[in-house]
């Protein structure tokens, strides 16, 4: 049976970015965002208890009673997040392999807009898309550049700590929640008397946690988050149906108020192998706070379509500029746009 730190560093080699170890079948990663057998060995159910407790080291109690475990550790010189589950009383595991180092900001292919996100003083931005679309390697970078060019207190709440960051003209606290704070909501109440200018929040999950974000990016604090949604649009009414009916209006007009900008993620085949990243990015305009306010959410992407001038740009008009500059096939573009049509109509 191949070690964790080989397996990693075979998974480095081919620039996979997820391992998965599975009873009865040979470890697998995942390249290109296809999953490929690493080896031939079958992993048998003493490979899999073995290597999941080796991995859990003092959690495995926690495993045991709870039937999984999120983690964060070091193997060939490569940090992970490790997530260790129980499926059939048996263990299994997921290894996402992180970066090195945190990218250069400017690098990650976002919109050029994006940069203008580090100079925010005050409000959220969401950072959204499905797992495994690079959300917090944006939230690394963004939080890393404003550590190198601004003089200012991060804290960070994260489950586990992924990105580990060097402080230059920031000072910063990286808090892990089940270790160094109970919950989400628990240490982001906490981080309002922790004197921070900026608050990360590894995932917005609950009514709590995203009540508390609206507060402190009201009271001046710049807060960024992630969520699981496909769109902007998407993540307004998911943030907003977390609530009773009665407090909807209310928090609509909370939201209006402080929410700056949602960067909407996907990562699709590059042509020639690969993937790129394509990005809708939505700069909350004045019409869009109107929209935000009325319930109007439908219409968001419209009033993306139309921002342009202001660095905003939908999904499809992504794809539509990666497929137009030869990095992605049309089709590529058709499968993941929400309005084909659109796409292949313009991705000449």
């Amino acid at each position: 049976m191949m070690t964790v730190d080989e397996l990693v560093a075979m998974a480095r080699r081919d620039n996979a970015s997820d391992i998965h170890l599975v009873c009865g079948i040979p470890p697998k990663y995942r390249v290109d965002g296809q999953l490929e057998n690493m080896s031939e060995e079958v992993l048998d159910m003493d490979d899999c208890f073995e290597l999941a407790k080796w991995l859990a080291k003092d959690g495995w109690e926690e495993y045991n009673r709870v039937g999984e475990l999120d983690a964060a550790d070091t193997f060939a010189g490569n940090r992970c997040r490790i997530h260790i589950f129980r499926q059939q009383g048996i263990p299994s595991v997921a290894l996402r392999l992180l970066q090195d180092k945190i990218p250069d900001l400017s690098k990650l292919g976002l919109p050029a807009a994006a940069m203008n996100l580090t100079g925010l003083h005050k409000g959220i931005v969401l950072v959204t898309g499905e797992t495994g679309s690079g959300k917090s390697t944006t939230l690394a970078a963004l939080l890393d550049y404003i550590n190198h060019h601004t003089k200012a207190h991060i804290v960070t709440l994260e489950d586990p700590v992924e990105y580990v960051y060097t402080p230059d003209q920031c000072a910063i606290n990286q808090r892990e929640v089940g270790k160094d704070t109970q919950s989400f909501a628990s240490g982001l109440r906490a981080s309002l008397r922790e004197d921070p200018n900026v608050i990360l929040i590894g995932e917005m999950r609950d009514r709590d946690t995203i009540e508390t974000a609206i507060t402190a990016a009201e009271t001046g604090h710049l807060v960024f988050g992630t969520l699981h949604t496909g769109s902007a649009s998407d993540s307004i009414d998911r943030m907003v149906q977390v609530f009773p009916e009665g407090m909807q209006i209310q928090i609509r007009l909370q939201l209006s108020m402080c929410l700056q900008a949602v960067l909407t993620q996907q990562l699709v085949q590059r042509k020639g192998g690969g993937r790129v990243l394509a990005c809708e990015m939505m700069i909350v305009t004045d019409a869009i706070r109107n929209l935000i306010r009325g319930g109007n959410t439908p219409q968001i992407a419209n009033a993306i379509a139309t921002s342009a001038a202001l660095g905003g740009q939908t999904m499809d008009q992504a794809l539509v500029r990666l497929a137009r500059g030869g990095q992605i096939t049309r089709e590529v573009a058709m499968h993941y746009a929400h309005d084909p049509a659109y796409v292949k109509k313009n991705a000449l």
